[in-house]
């Protein structure tokens, strides 16, 4: 599946090695242009449509039969995150989604605990997906020339999550708790956040109970720390 194939550029080569290959694009202009481009390729299914209002699940029952889909983009910049989760939360079939999006934000993705831009869209990322960044483009392989690097990054997603966790809704309302003050220690940011019903005190017990020091801040806890205290609240809960 291509994600805005625009005039076909990638598309063909897609074509060339891949069994069936689905573009959606929202443009009209180029759904047309698209139409010509490929008209010499059997295996290419062209859906004119935003992404974000398709039910992207459906497409995968639909044009693969409910196997895992490869998913290739270069991704506007401005959407890249909706798009990505999008991906993520459909529960879509997914084998793999190699996209082209804004270099600070592949590095995001990629971010390890205790790094400056580890953040909540690093842990909602790997939780899915494992990263690898496979290219950076520079600005002056565009015309125009951007003013900020691009990357390719891929992510492997995964089977299932590599943490287990009760709630998942829990976890990411813990970790966006965590990281919408991240200055604050973790136990300061999860007793005032408006995502949990947690005092200060109660909360400083339950990091105790894990062995988290109480003055650390989010950005220093891995998945797996994070989906341990999901578990841990959600029992006190």
């Amino acid at each position: 599946m291509e994600i805005g194939p625009g005039i076909g550029t990638m598309t063909q080569y897609l074509c060339e090695s891949a069994g069936k290959v689905l573009a959606v694009e929202i443009d009209k202009k180029c759904v047309e242009i698209l139409k010509e481009t490929l008209a010499g390729y059997t295996n290419a299914e062209i859906i004119h449509g935003d992404i974000l209002k398709q039910d992207i699940h459906s497409l995968a029952e639909r044009y693969n039969e409910g196997k895992p889909v490869k998913v290739v983009a270069n991704l506007p910049y401005y959407i890249t995150t909706p798009i990505i989760m999008e991906l993520f939360e459909s529960r879509m079939p997914l084998a793999s989604v190699t996209v082209m999006i804004q270099k600070e934000v592949a590095e995001r993705m990629n971010a390890e605990p205790g790094s400056k831009i580890y953040g909540a869209i690093s842990l909602a990322v790997q939780y899915y997906a494992e990263t690898h960044l496979a290219a950076n483009v520079p600005p002056n392989c565009f015309i125009p020339r951007p003013g900020v690097g691009s990357a390719v990054i891929h992510l492997a997603c995964f089977s299932k999550p590599p943490v287990d966790t009760a709630d998942e809704r829990l976890m990411f309302r813990i970790i966006r708790a965590a990281f919408n003050q991240r200055r604050k220690t973790l136990q300061n940011a999860l007793a005032n956040s408006g995502e949990l019903s947690l005092g200060k005190e109660e909360t400083g017990k339950i990091l105790d109970s894990l062995g988290i020091a109480r003055n650390i801040r989010g950005e220093m806890l891995s998945l797996e720390q994070f989906a341990g205290l999901a578990n841990r609240i959600s029992e006190k809960t």
